[in-house]
């Protein structure tokens, strides 16, 4: 796994990041799913990993079930009451109402009152529960691949309910998909009431981690390890795998039009001006890591990166660096209406001010 993941688990270890606002005590540990998230004297402060808009309100996600909420902009942050401890990777509201988080341990939450409270719809054990019924369930004449997919479902039952959900999409408050580690991908058609196992329409043999799915009309893009990239053209009911030039781990992706855009390991940035039939490798100032992917107006992405940039993706243009103070390594970005931009990552939120320019106007890397 790579950094915005992995460090997801030594970031429930450590207690650096947020102090309890009260002593631990000495009784035993309960199940993190089943433990709420305890309140934390800055949690503004605390290692965050995802960032979503909510109407007008910013909602972000982080370790031990931190969520946070800002009503102006990202200026100043509260914590919302979460049923979970388990770190949560990424957020998402189709609605200013209705959001949904996921994480580890199979985790998927759903909130209607925009972020201020939460419900559990998912756990771990009831989605490795979901996907043997459903391999069981598959006629004896799909041969090796339903052999496979059964084998695959078993082992997830036997291993525990830790498997994370790692990226989500949702078209609207009805219609969602969440995919994660180990093919995990599931959709819902209902708001969250039911969840349905797909892992086996996607061409994932291997069972590569999936770490960032986006969609534009009815395209619907799945990008992961080992240069794993799938497309939908259907809205999500098929996926077939593209063939890219480069074979390493990708991180994010953003999708502009018919601009498909991935990128991950060492900074290797892929640009396809057409829904993936040829790429272009995009040049970045450091070889460094990028974690997330933001779209702006105008046809422009901002990036984020292990070492703590920005870097701007403007139409037919190489990477560039936005000029900001120093950051921390970030784990996903966001920008506001006014130009303002929230990052998150291991210093939890910062909210940095409008570039000089519109961030899809030329911008001097430092």
């Amino acid at each position: 796994m790579h950094f915005k993941r992995l460090i997801l688990a030594l970031a429930v270890a450590c207690s650096c990041a947020a102090a309890p606002a009260a002593a631990a005590s000495t009784a035993p540990v309960a199940d993190p799913v089943m433990r709420p998230a305890q309140m934390v004297r800055q949690p503004a402060k605390a290692y965050l990993t995802g960032v979503t808009q909510a109407g007008k309100r910013i909602v972000a996600v982080g370790e031990r079930g931190i969520i946070i909420l800002s009503d102006d902009g990202g200026a100043s942050w509260r914590q919302a009451k979460v049923p979970v401890s388990v770190t949560l990777a990424a957020v998402q509201f189709p609605t200013p109402t209705h959001g949904w988080a996921v994480g580890h341990y199979g985790v998927i939450l759903h909130s209607r009152d925009g972020g201020e409270s939460w419900t559990r719809q998912m756990d771990g054990t009831r989605a490795a529960q979901l996907m043997l019924r459903d391999a069981q369930a598959q006629p004896a004449a799909g041969g090796s691949a339903n052999e496979g997919y059964l084998a695959e479902a078993q082992r997830l039952v036997a291993d525990g309910p830790d498997k994370p959900f790692l990226d989500l999409y949702f078209k609207d408050a009805q219609n969602g998909v969440v995919v994660g580690a180990y093919n995990l991908a599931f959709r819902t058609r209902d708001g969250g009431k039911t969840w349905t196992p797909f892992s086996r329409l996607l061409d994932n043999p291997r069972g590569n981690h999936m770490y960032a799915i986006r969609a534009s009309g009815d395209d619907v893009y799945i990008a992961g390890e080992q240069g794993l990239l799938l497309r939908s053209t259907d809205g999500g009911q098929r996926f077939e795998r593209i063939e890219l030039p480069y074979k390493g781990s990708f991180f994010a992706l953003g999708l502009i039009g018919g601009q498909v855009t991935v990128a991950g390991l060492g900074g290797n940035a892929l640009r396809s001006g057409d829904r993936g039939a040829s790429w272009e490798k995009l040049a970045v100032p450091l070889p460094v890591s990028i974690t997330a992917m933001s779209s702006v107006h105008g046809g422009t992405l901002l990036m984020a990166n292990q070492a703590g940039m920005l870097l701007r993706a403007a139409p037919g243009k190489p990477l560039a660096a936005l000029k900001t103070p120093p950051l921390a390594p970030l784990s996903d970005v966001l920008v506001q209406p006014d130009g303002a931009i929230v990052t998150v990552g291991m210093s939890g939120a910062v909210r940095l001010p409008a570039p000089s320019g519109p961030i899809h106007d030329p911008v001097a890397a430092k």
